[in-house]
């Protein structure tokens, strides 16, 4: 049965999370259960400044249940792992699938077994305190995320009885799709271009299946063009060769070796779309506009969408007046140790009135 053969009538009360909501573009048995923490319906705000003349919006993913868009995919597939008879979940991380996991993990009542890489490819603090607040077996692996995945994907094969919950999993794919669901319900059709960041690459995969089914359904008259955004230490995708060595700022795709290349590069391609290179100064660059002049706390990856889409402004690829989002895949509070290195340390002062007006800046002295 094709899942997009049926129409989406969403019913009346409140939100439900993905696997109820859009159950009918889902694949998964009939019975499966919700294993659910309300996740989705994620706002889509206009930008104030950052357009730069386009008519630029922000899918803000990082307000999840667990801070990142891993829950959209993490719902559906721990639902049908849960649905296979799973004992427990396994999968490797760059941070947010960890702590994505660990949650539905302790929703499910499954046990987790998480690898993350220790070393020069570590996990930012504020995800791996996610990881151990749900009580999951949180392992420190001597490697990158490349090899952590090999190694998990191993496991799960000589394992019945896991579930491999990794955007591997083709049911994670179907979760994060209902993100182009939203964008196209919240806009009133696809946008021109969808700007997003590229890691281990099954999100931009994602998002293109998902505009392609609400246009097959009718929801949808157009689907956008693509820009997938990669840290120029770890683009494999804009080189067209693996890096065995990724290396950027932005943790959340330090990915050389995507397991998910051949979707997106198919992806991109239908959609006439682009893999662009961002270095971490424009990364930050992007990190610190979108903090102080629209008001939105991101982790660095998803400001590479932004620094992204200001790439393709300047190649002439967006043009002015086209409407565009850009998806910020994960919340700020990620990484706090960058929130702190990129801010001016804070004041110190008596507690007085007086002492207070001392450090007002000097506009607003007198």
């Amino acid at each position: 049965m094709s899942a997009t053969s049926i129409p989406h009538q969403r019913p009346e009360g409140a939100w439900r999370g993905v696997v109820e909501e859009y159950r009918g573009y889902l694949s998964l048995p009939v019975d499966a259960p919700a294993i659910s923490l309300r996740e989705g319906n994620t706002p889509l705000v206009p930008a104030l400044h950052a357009g730069r003349g386009a008519d630029l919006h922000f899918k803000i993913e990082g307000q999840n249940p667990t801070g990142s868009f891993k829950d959209r995919g993490m719902a559906v597939a721990v639902s049908g792992a849960v649905a296979e008879g799973a004992r427990f979940l396994v999968c490797a991380s760059t941070g947010n699938t960890s702590a994505s996991a660990a949650a539905y993990a302790a929703r499910a009542g499954l046990p987790a077994l998480l690898a993350v890489p220790a070393g020069e490819g570590a996990v930012a603090k504020g995800k791996l305190a996610q990881a151990l607040a749900f009580g999951a077996r949180l392992v420190l692996v001597r490697g990158n995320f490349d090899q952590a995945l090999a190694a998990v994907r191993a496991l799960a094969g000589a394992r019945p009885d896991a579930a491999l919950v990794n955007s591997v999993n083709p049911l994670r794919l179907e979760g994060q799709k209902t993100g182009a669901f939203e964008v196209v319900e919240q806009l009133g059709d696809a946008p021109d271009w969808l700007c997003i960041p590229v890691g281990n690459a099954g999100n931009i995969s994602a998002y293109w299946r998902g505009f392609c089914e609400y246009r097959q359904a009718g929801r949808a008259r157009r689907v956008p063009r693509l820009i997938g955004a990669q840290a120029a230490g770890a683009a494999p995708l804009v080189s067209g060769a693996p890096v065995d060595h990724p290396q950027t700022l932005a943790s959340a795709i330090r990915i050389g070796r995507p397991a998910s290349a051949h979707l997106a590069r198919a992806a991109v391609a239908e959609a006439d779309g682009h893999f662009l290179a961002v270095d971490d100064a424009a990364i930050l660059a992007a990190y610190r506009f979108l903090a102080r002049q629209e008001g939105i706390f991101c982790e660095p990856a998803s400001a590479a969408a932004v620094a992204g889409f200001w790439a393709a402004q300047d190649a002439g690829l967006i043009t002015e007046g086209q409407r565009v989002v850009c998806v910020l895949t994960g919340n700020g509070l990620k990484d706090p140790d960058r929130a702190v290195a990129e801010s001016d340390p804070p004041l110190e002062a008596e507690a007085t009135p007086q002492a207070l007006t001392a450090v007002l800046p000097p506009e607003l002295q007198g």
